[in-house]
């Protein structure tokens, strides 16, 4: 991953899980899900009196996406606990999991009923109804899904100004995930709104059912590769995805530039939740250094970090040299005794 425009912050460490941010979130998600419930009435009428599968295909999108929306606000408000004996470091990577539910309702009741009906109807056709009613709704709808989507565009792109970096940059990177699902979907919806409606027309047009057969499987295509591309996120954030290396060079930096420490050979971090880091490093302290030394420098390292990188929420560091043979030992096959045969 490319490292992005040098500032003091950063997209995948910065955004507070609570405060401005987790508003904006909460305020997305909860306009998203009231704009698809609407939405997904609307579209099954609208189905039901054209007898269109890619209309019917596109209710349940629109349902798939109010669940979503549900369990979007479920990660939103679970990954929020504060932590206890149990979880020390906090809730946050529940996020991640309620967002894996949520692509996994995109996946199964979007993209599966969508591709049933585009099969079902080039197998056996259908029969035409009055297609004024699907247009006023596809007209509608775009309408309240392009609002939706705006709110999501201005939020990612406000965060991206704020942290200095570009919107593309910053759905790549971002650590909310929920703000991603929401934009992804949004714009998912529009494209295939845009699609039934051309399966409604080419259909009107030829007289051949066809065409809104294929519309509808191509609706369900592109709901797979949004689910897709949602679950690869959120599995790689929920076990405890690090952050960039440019990120984690400039934090081995700030720990490096301390008095009587020689280097810092090993460093890892690991995101916890939506704007939560841990910092964990081994550290080469110079050999005259004092207990007192590694102390100083180590509480000052701690309070570097978290005061000039927010997003920091724990900082480990281990006062020892970390060549890895440790590691190669513990790991490092057993010998099995010769087959005395």
């Amino acid at each position: 991953m490319t490292e992005p425009v040098p500032t003091r912050d950063h997209t995948l460490v910065q955004e507070a899980s609570g405060g401005t941010s987790g508003a904006e979130s909460t305020g997305t998600v909860v306009v998203a899900g009231l704009a698809n419930l609407g939405i997904a009435i609307a579209k099954l009428v609208g189905g039901l009196v054209s007898h269109s599968s890619a209309m019917l295909s596109e209710a349940a999108h629109s349902v798939a996406d109010t669940i979503t929306e549900v369990l979007l606000f479920v990660a939103l408000k679970r990954g929020t606990k504060a932590p206890d004996a149990r979880h020390p470091v906090g809730y946050g990577r529940e996020t991640y999991f309620w967002a894996l539910l949520a692509c996994l309702a995109t996946f199964t009741l979007g993209a599966g009923f969508s591709f049933y009906q585009g099969v079902e109807t080039i197998l056996e056709g259908e029969e035409q109804g009055d297609p004024l009613i699907a247009y006023v709704v596809l007209g509608v709808s775009f309408l309240l899904e392009g609002a939706s989507w705006l709110k999501a565009v201005r939020q990612v792109r406000g965060s991206a100004r704020r942290w200095g970096t570009t919107w593309r940059r910053y759905l790549a990177e971002t650590s909310d995930t929920t703000v991603k699902a929401v934009t992804f979907e949004d714009s998912a919806a529009l494209v295939g709104l845009v699609l039934a409606a051309l399966g409604l027309v080419l259909e009107q047009v030829t007289g051949d059912p066809v065409w809104d057969g294929v519309a509808a499987i191509l609706i369900g295509v592109l709901l797979l590769v949004v689910a897709g591309s949602l679950a690869r996120a959120n599995v790689s954030l929920l076990i405890g995805q690090s952050v960039p290396r440019g990120i984690e060079d400039r934090l081995r930096a700030e720990i490096a530039g301390l008095d009587q420490v020689v280097d810092v050979p090993v460093l890892m971090t690991s995101v916890i939740g939506p704007g939560q880091l841990v910092v964990s490093a081994k550290v080469d302290f110079a050999d005259e250094a004092t207990v007192a030394d590694v102390e100083r420098a180590s509480d000052e390292a701690e309070r570097r970090l978290v005061a000039r990188h927010p997003g920091v929420r724990f900082v480990f560091l281990d006062p020892t040299p970390g060549d890895g043979r440790a590691r190669a030992e513990a790991h490092r096959p057993e010998e099995r005794p010769p087959d005395r045969g």
